[in-house]
């Protein structure tokens, strides 16, 4: 089954660092661009980050820039957020996704129009 499962997040102090997983089955991810978005209540999807293996192009969004890692594990087929010094402005869902090589991470921007599988969110929330 062609699929991307996320485990990871929760509930993290205001400074605190979290990782999330994105585990890609059904399809050998490092063939394609992925990408990490997230989505706080009443507010649109937004791009974090993106890594287009083939181009050679990673993108952090502003607010995570120095913060955020985006990594990949080839042999686990695996890719991963490192969020750290989080903020509460960050608490949102989360969610990992593939696009078609040469689509969705660009230098500037990540579209999320352009992913066509997409995990199934988790939730990251920072409070004290």
């Amino acid at each position: 089954q062609v699929q991307l499962v996320q485990s990871g997040g929760g509930l993290v102090q205001p400074g605190g660092s979290l990782r999330l997983s994105c585990a890609a089955s059904g399809f050998d991810v490092n063939y394609y661009a992925v990408g990490w978005f997230r989505q706080a209540p009443g507010k649109e999807r937004e791009g974090v980050s993106c890594d287009n293996i083939m181009a050679r192009i990673t993108y952090y969004a502003d607010s995570v820039k120095g913060r955020f890692t985006i990594s990949r594990d080839n042999a686990k087929n695996e890719v991963y957020l490192q969020m750290n010094n989080l903020r509460p402005e960050d608490t949102a869902v989360y969610y990992c996704a593939s696009a078609d090589s040469g689509y969705g991470c660009y230098e500037h921007s990540s579209k999320s129009s352009e992913y066509g599988r997409w995990g199934q969110g988790t939730q990251v929330t920072v409070s004290s």
